[in-house]
């Protein structure tokens, strides 16, 4: 069908895998992006109209959302990208989805909420892996325990990163972030570590920053919430090196040679590894009386997921389906939302 629905960022990794993904669902999406050179070889070969635009050219870009009536937005860093797209979405009236992982803008994101109430827009950031398997799965367990006070996500199943993703993971090098009594505070990277069920036993795993800390919060009201990844060697080489260093990788140049490594040596798993791949996410949900509801989700690789969940949260959007303002995945689209998605089970373990 035709709808006024675009995709910017469509020629990176993961744009590209939105586009398909919207296609095998019956949609046509605008593609858009700053480089005619990669866009235009990808709108010709899938039959689509592109838009060559760039963030920083306000009328430009509000040009060409004008009568869109949605977009997602998939080029990061969404710490550089994501204000002048939900600023021009706010101008012309379009809707906002993004694929962010980055805490700090899900809570700047949320600080526009009576904007887009206004304008009678709906801004959602998160809508691939992170966070919606993730988001999901918290809104299960905190319906299965009413009066969490504590949530603990496990994430295991990590693949190589894109591009986009790098660059991300670069900015939060020195430090990482829980939600502590409902305010986000600063911790070590891999400094906390919890025991999570994968499907194989009890495995350590290390803390990291996740999109979670900041949007499973506004879905469920957890006030204490961690997130932390199997602690597997290349993971503990690795934030133990952002631990020890990551003082150092903060700083200016360091962080310009490592986004430059990012552009040059990141991009993404082909699609024999994706196809492979499977990712296991188990939350935690704890009473102040010591009760506990853990249950574990199974889903596809992470950027093959992000493709399926961002084009199905596009597609409810453009069939009406959405609430003025920001908003997080469940907290619209309800915890058996990601059981909808192809290849993702969910169990129940205590």
């Amino acid at each position: 069908m035709t709808v006024p629905f675009m995709v910017y960022g469509a020629s990176g990794y993961t744009g590209r895998l939105l586009v398909e993904a919207a296609l095998s669902g019956g949609l046509r999406p605008i593609l858009a992006g700053r480089n005619e050179t990669t866009l235009a070889p990808l709108a010709e070969r899938l039959g689509l109209e592109y838009r060559v635009v760039r963030l920083g050219d306000p009328p430009t870009l509000d040009a060409a959302l004008r009568k869109v009536r949605v977009v997602l937005h998939a080029a990061g860093p969404f710490s550089a990208t994501a204000r002048p797209m939900v600023d021009a979405c706010l101008r012309t009236g379009t809707h906002y989805l993004d694929i962010t992982g980055e805490v700090r803008v899900i809570e700047q994101l949320a600080t526009r909420h009576a904007e887009a109430r206004r304008r009678g827009i709906m801004i959602m950031p998160a809508v691939g892996f992170d966070v919606v398997a993730t988001d999901c799965l918290a809104a299960h367990v905190a319906h299965r325990l009413p009066g969490a006070h504590r949530l603990a996500l496990g994430i295991r199943g990590f693949g190589s990163s894109s591009r986009g993703s790098g660059k991300a993971l670069v900015e939060a090098v020195n430090y990482g972030v829980v939600r502590r009594d409902g305010v986000i505070a600063r911790v070590p990277l891999g400094a906390l570590s919890h025991r999570f069920d994968y499907g194989d036993g009890p495995r350590e795993s290390l803390n990291l920053s996740w999109g979670d800390v900041a949007a499973s919060y506004y879905t469920t009201g957890i006030p204490n919430i961690a997130v932390y990844a199997e602690a597997t060697p290349l993971a503990r080489a690795i934030l133990g090196t952002c631990r020890a260093l990551g003082w150092m990788f903060g700083t200016a140049p360091w962080q310009v040679w490592l986004r430059a490594s990012m552009e040059t040596f990141a991009k993404g798993p082909d699609e024999a590894e994706r196809s492979a791949r499977r990712v296991a996410v188990v939350a935690e949900a704890e009473d102040r009386r010591g009760h506990r509801a853990i249950s574990r989700l199974g889903t596809p690789e992470a950027y093959t997921f992000t493709g399926t969940s961002g084009a199905a949260v596009a597609a409810r959007v453009l069939a009406g389906d959405f609430e003025s303002g920001f908003h997080t995945p469940a907290r619209i689209y309800g915890r058996d939302f990601v059981l909808a998605l192809p290849a993702v089970v969910r169990e129940d373990i205590a």
